[in-house]
């Protein structure tokens, strides 16, 4: 089945949440099922907008300052923190995490775009939370992560309650960013950790999320400097940790996005999609929509279409309509660009 939807992973390089959501709905008239208002603003370059907090914390000192992986030059620097002396983990004082206060100021511009026209009725307004893992794993030293993450995680979920409480659950969907769990997973930051130790982090992520709101995961090979940290070999290892969180989970996930670097159509990246075990009312989105399409030969598109639907009939919710999105969000897209790439979503989907 060709695709038939488009999901946006969250942050796109444009001024404010009005021009996103107007560029959006005026590009992509149709497929869009959920709203992102581009995390703009303080939130652009993903955990930034946590670690900026942290720095700011008595509880903590720096130890190091520098980027997170090789990457471009302009990418900004990361701080690596410990707990300062005479501080513990365990009486912590985290400040307002922020995300509830960001997410009540969009949607108030969704609802009234929505309630104008300017949004298609149906739409879900999109929250986007990293991982409690995303902003402590390679933030906070070693010694002092495994208490330092258990307090963060139960601040973070709470920041989500309150995000939750504030808005109408009709009206919304929330998506946890996976990207360092893959980095622990595939051993590019250090040693290689199992799947029963980053799975049940996840899970409770999603389990926190009511069942009257969908919930979805972006699984993510990284966009630091607009670069991976490592190319997967394949949708293995992405289709194993939704396999294992889905296991888990007491509730459904509603919709999962998947990473595919832009070069690769051959059978091997995607025949993994057959061992996915998600049943077919799980919405499922790979990334089609080429970064530079100017360097991607021409064809790529539709030899990767037909790939994801020959591997998906051998899955356990066989054929399907699924749909597209890009590898990580916009954010580190040229604002120029941005346009482009948004008519490239309605391009793929009326040519398919």
């Amino acid at each position: 089945m060709p695709p038939t939807t488009v999901h946006f992973n969250g942050s796109v390089n444009l001024p404010d949440a009005e021009t996103v959501m107007r560029e959006i709905s005026s590009r992509i008239p149709s497929g869009v099922q959920r709203m992102t208002d581009g995390e703009t603003g303080d939130r652009n370059y993903w955990i930034s907008f946590q670690t900026e907090k942290f720095k700011q914390m008595p509880q903590f000192e720096t130890v190091a300052v520098g980027q997170a992986y090789e990457t471009a030059a302009g990418a900004p620097d990361m701080p690596q923190l410990r707990l300062a002396e005479g501080a513990s983990a365990e009486t912590i004082d985290w400040p307002n995490l922020g995300y509830a206060d960001e997410y009540a100021k969009s949607f108030a511009t969704f609802e009234r775009m929505q309630n104008e026209g300017a949004i298609s009725p149906g739409v879900r307004f999109q929250l986007q939370y990293p991982t409690p893992l995303a902003s402590t794993a390679g933030t906070f030293v070693p010694e002092d992560l495994p208490k330092i993450a258990a307090s963060y995680e139960q601040a973070l979920l709470a920041d989500v309650d309150t995000a939750i409480e504030r808005l109408s659950h009709d009206r919304i969907a929330i998506q946890w960013d996976v990207a360092v769990e893959f980095g622990a997973l595939e051993g590019a930051m250090g040693a290689k950790m199992p799947m029963d130790q980053i799975a049940p982090g996840l899970v409770r992520c999603i389990d926190r999320v009511p069942a009257d709101v969908p919930v979805g995961m972006h699984l993510c090979y990284g966009d630091y400097g607009h670069q991976h940290f490592m190319q997967p070999e394949s949708l293995q290892m992405q289709v194993d940790l939704v396999n294992a969180v889905a296991a888990g989970a007491r509730r459904p996930i509603n919709f999962v996005s998947f990473t595919v670097p832009q070069g690769r159509n051959d059978s091997a990246y995607f025949e993994p999609l057959a061992g996915l075990k998600t049943g077919s009312d799980t919405e499922l989105y790979f990334a089609l929509v080429p970064y530079h399409p100017d360097d991607q030969a021409p064809g790529t598109t539709a030899e990767q279409i037909e790939q994801v639907d020959a591997a998906l009939i051998n899955s356990a919710g066989g054929a399907r309509h699924w749909g597209i999105c890009t590898e990580c969000g916009m954010g580190r897209v040229d604002a120029d660009d941005v346009p482009r790439l948004l008519d490239l979503h309605s391009q793929i989907l009326s040519s398919s």
